[in-house]
C-alpha cells in the first residue's frame, strides 16, 4: 500500500433521499490527510448510476488528495481510477478482488473475527473493517456487535495491519476503539444523520488524530 491509511474513513450513504455527493462535498471543507471516501453503492443502484456519482466524488476529492474507496462494485473503482476497494462477506473473495484491482490500489475487507482477519490478510488485503463494533441502524441484518474486545481480539492476531472499527461509531467512542488497537474507524450515520455534516466530520477528525 502505497499510501499511509486515513483514520477516518466516511462511508457515503445510500438510503432513500440521501445525497453522496453533497455529503462528500461537506467533508472536503474540513478535509485533513487522515480522510478517506468509501463510496457505497445502494444493491439496488444501477451499475451506470454508480459510476455516474463515483466518477463525480473521485473528481471532487482528487484535487484534495483525498482517496476514494468503491465498496463491493470494483469494476466501477477501477472505471472511475478510485484509490481501490473494499469487499464485504458476501462480495468477491479478497484474492479475486486484489487479483482483479491489481497490486498497488488500496483493497479493504470486513471482518469480525481473528481467523477471518488473518485469512483476509493473507489473500491480499491492505487494511480490515472490523465490526459491527457497537448496534447501528444504517444496514440491516448485522450480526450481534462485538464491542471494543472483539476488535482487540482481531487487532492482536493482525499486529501491524490498519483495523478500521465500523458500527455505530461516534466520536465519543473513538479513545476506547483506538485504545482497543483500531488505526481508525468508518462512519456513516455519525455524519449523514447529523445536522451538520462538516462540523460532524471535523470532530471524528480530531478524535482520530489525538
Amino acid at each position: 500500500m502505497g499510501m499511509a491509511l486515513g483514520r477516518l474513513h466516511l462511508i457515503t450513504d445510500g438510503r432513500p433521499g440521501r445525497d453522496p455527493v453533497a455529503l462528500v462535498r461537506a467533508a472536503l471543507r474540513v478535509a485533513t490527510p487522515d480522510l478517506v471516501i468509501q463510496f457505497r453503492p445502494a444493491d439496488d443502484w444501477t451499475d451506470r448510476l454508480a459510476y455516474e456519482l463515483a466518477n463525480q466524488i473521485v473528481a471532487l476529492c482528487r484535487p484534495a488528495g483525498v482517496p476514494v474507496l468503491v465498496n463491493d462494485r470494483l469494476h466501477v473503482a477501477l472505471a472511475t481510477g478510485a484509490a481501490g476497494g473494499h469487499v464485504g462477506a458476501d462480495d468477491l473473495p479478497v484474492s479475486a478482488a486484489r487479483r482483479l484491482l491489481g497490486p498497488a490500489a488500496v483493497l479493504g475487507a470486513t471482518s469480525r473475527l481473528p481467523a477471518t482477519a488473518l485469512r483476509a490478510i493473507g489473500d491480499g488485503a491492505d487494511y480490515l473493517g472490523v465490526g459491527p463494533c457497537y448496534a447501528t441502524s444504517t444496514k440491516d441484518g448485522l450480526p450481534v456487535s462485538i464491542g471494543p474486545e472483539g476488535l482487540r481480539a482481531v487487532a492482536r492476531q493482525c499486529a501491524g495491519t490498519p483495523i478500521i472499527a465500523i458500527g455505530g461509531i461516534t466520536a465519543a467512542r473513538v479513545p476506547e476503539l483506538r485504545a482497543a488497537g483500531a488505526h481508525g474507524v468508518a462512519v456513516i450515520g455519525a455524519v449523514s444523520d447529523a445536522a451538520d455534516p462538516s462540523r460532524a466530520v471535523a470532530e471524528l477528525l480530531a478524535a482520530v488524530a489525538s
